[in-house]
């Protein structure tokens, strides 16, 4: 794969102060794609020296100007539609279906979307004698992680040039050419020297030195909630805002009255979709005990169906932490009905789609986020017992709630402590506001509420 060989900063290519690289690795055979720099203190201190020059110029252009970069930048990443999907085929190991229709389609669409919102947008209001002002918060750091590598970034970086902030973008290091091919794009539609930069790195090195840098005045960062925890704390200490999307441990509640059939075949698809690493992953199912034995077996043939249809999950590292949780549930006395730990393949870090039966809400599968193709099935006895197991952990990030009426549907999604909810298979909408209660994070992100996180308010009174 093609790769650069220096970070993107101040409108060009430049060589790394570290002579360290990030080997590249396909997952689906194991083998080194590509070496990309491993950015240090000292990178991103030019990164974010190149942001703050950047800043007063990129501020004070008109939202329209903003608009038509971010409709450049739309355009780029369809022309490159094709080029996308390969290189997240690539280093992820997503299925050219799914890298075509979700990781290079969605963020097209995402970026879009603020090409219109930095258009239309009211950046000022009047409240009684004041006038209020929503201004750029300043300059931003981006931290990604891998698992939609491009949407991710996009999610981050398109919202804060929308409202006029300039970034610097630490990628996930398992997945930094999807972020290099972004930068090109950045470039190619014409986006001003500086206003984005972009350092591989990783992340206790660089992506610690950015969310400790004084010259950032905001940290966006999507990933594990510990991880979370730490660049709140070291963020909290400058009083610098976060905005957090962290981890999941969603419910799928299909209520007796809902269509079992679909609702546990597209349940079991929601989880095995991106080899189940997905933060919103509806990965417990919570079935009425009369219907718990037909959910069981529909989940387990159902899941049977994907063996051959899901790719690997993205490092050594990852396989061994979900085949170690598999081994937990089955040590635990969960009852294993699909898959189970051992890999289905000789080569790639593959991981059989795996479904729990008999499982309780006190055990870890059903309380820690696994980030696999691992479905939990869980009973419950009626409604207030079935909101007791949903909202029993301590994440809040999305869920799905399926019955014979919505209005039924809805009744108990208002009462999940989660921030978005699905009711009866709803498609997912990249302009509705994504992000979760609890632990699951802080702030929003996509759309307008999105947009909102990267900017603060000013007001004049008259």
């Amino acid at each position: 794969m093609k790769a650069h060989d220096g970070i993107y900063l101040d409108g060009g290519w430049r060589p790394a102060a570290s002579q360290d690289v990030i080997e590249v690795v396909d997952p689906a055979d194991e083998q080194v794609i590509a070496r990309v720099p491993a950015g240090d203190a000292e990178d991103v201190d030019a990164a974010v020296r190149a942001a703050r020059a950047a800043l007063p110029g990129w501020a004070a252009t008109p939202p329209t100007e903003r608009a038509a970069r971010l409709g450049a930048l739309r355009d780029v990443l369809a022309a490159r539609k094709d080029e996308i999907a390969e290189t997240v085929t690539a280093e992820l190991g997503s299925p050219p279906p799914l890298a075509q229709a979700v990781h290079a389609g969605l963020p097209i669409a995402v970026a879009g979307s603020y090409a219109d919102l930095a258009a239309t947008h009211s950046f000022e209001e009047k409240v009684g004698n004041s006038t209020v002002f929503h201004e750029p918060i300043g300059v931003v750091a981006a931290i990604t992680p891998w698992n939609y590598p491009l949407h991710q970034i996009v999610a981050k970086v398109a919202p804060a040039l929308a409202a006029g902030c300039t970034v610097v973008l630490k990628p996930a290091e398992d997945t930094p050419l999807t972020a290099q091919l972004f930068a090109e794009a950045v470039h190619e539609a014409g986006v001003p020297a500086g206003v984005v930069n972009v350092v591989t790195g990783l992340g206790p090195v660089a992506g610690q030195a950015l969310a400790e840098h004084p010259g950032v005045d905001l940290v966006s960062f999507t990933g594990s909630t510990a991880v979370g925890k730490q660049i709140a704390a070291t963020a909290g200490a400058a009083v610098k805002k976060v905005a957090l999307e962290l981890g999941g441990k969603s419910a799928n509640v299909i209520l007796p009255s809902a269509d079992l059939a679909r609702a546990v075949t597209v349940g079991v698809a929601n989880v095995m979709s991106n080899s189940g690493q997905t933060c919103s992953a509806w990965t417990r199912m919570l079935v009425h005990r009369d219907q718990y034995d037909e959910a069981v077996e529909l989940a387990a043939a159902t899941a049977a169906t994907y063996a051959d249809r899901i790719g690997p999950v993205v490092s050594a590292k990852q396989q061994a932490r979900v085949r170690g949780y598999i081994e937990k549930g089955i040590a635990e006395g969960a009852r294993l009905v699909a898959g189970g730990p051992e890999s289905p393949r000789e080569r790639g870090y593959f991981i059989a789609p795996t479904v729990f039966a008999d499982v309780t809400p006190e055990m870890t599968i059903a309380q820690e986020e696994i980030f696999g193709p691992v479905l939990s099935i869980l009973r419950y006895d009626d409604e207030e017992d079935a909101l007791r197991i949903a909202n029993g952990t301590v994440y809040g990030l999305a869920g799905a709630v399926w019955a014979g009426e919505e209005a039924e549907a809805v009744a108990f999604a208002r009462r999940l402590d989660t921030g978005q909810v699905h009711i009866n298979g709803g498609r997912f909408n990249p302009m509705a506001p994504f992000g979760g209660y609890k632990q699951s994070g802080v702030g929003r992100e996509l759309g307008a509420h999105g947009l909102a996180e990267y900017l603060q308010t000013k007001s004049l009174q008259f």
